[in-house]
């Protein structure tokens, strides 16, 4: 490939993962609603899971809410099944995230979660699906097609689950009034702490 090539190339799988989130802003409904409601008025934590890079979204999702002020963790659900689901309560929300709504471990997860009694959220493709069903609220993040080449790698459905968590952490910190100051109390590393912690609020 010739650098014009290549260069195109790069602009035809960003203009691909743009539409995606872009064609879901209609979709956006009172399940989106309903999920930031329960979040932000959860009395436990806020769990994510998911298989392969569903869960490293998962993680950056989780992360991201606790750094917006919402107690947020990450349990990877094939460990979940050997133990770790002992980390969730019946007070917690769980979010699972998985294109298909079909990823075994996803579900051998989702049945332990049912049998505790923690409130279902899950981000899926497939409204269908196994995973969808069995959620007290589902988000539906349906992709027309993935980014590569091939069509086949997580490309564009992990960027729209990673939008579609950004935007409920948000929203999430936007009702609980989280400020500023609340957000440096949290961040006092790095750069962006080095910014924050001179600043008067």
């Amino acid at each position: 490939m010739d650098n014009k090539e290549i260069i195109d190339n790069i602009k035809s799988v960003l203009k691909i993962e743009a539409d995606c989130i872009y064609d879901l802003l209609p979709n956006i409904d009172n399940s989106f609603a309903g999920a930031v409601k329960d979040i932000a008025g959860c009395k436990g934590r806020i769990v994510l899971s998911g298989m392969g890079k569903a869960g490293h979204v998962a993680k950056k999702i989780a992360a991201t809410l606790s750094s917006l002020g919402t107690p947020s963790f990450f349990v990877h659900p094939a460990e979940a099944v050997h133990g770790d689901s002992g980390m969730v309560t019946k007070s917690d929300i769980v979010i699972f995230i998985s294109n298909s709504g079909e990823t075994r471990e996803v579900l051998n997860f989702t049945f332990i979660v049912k049998q505790i009694g923690a409130k279902i959220i899950s981000i899926t493709g497939n409204p269908k699906s196994s995973l969808a069903q069995n959620s007290e609220i589902h988000l539906l993040a349906k992709v027309n097609r993935e980014a590569d080449t091939l069509n086949l790698a997580p490309t564009s459905s992990a960027t729209l689950a990673l939008a579609v968590g950004d935007a409920l952490a948000a929203t999430v910190s936007k009702i609980k009034g989280f400020t500023a100051k609340d957000f440096a109390f949290y961040h006092p590393g790095g750069s962006l702490g080095d910014r924050l912690k001179d600043k008067k609020f």
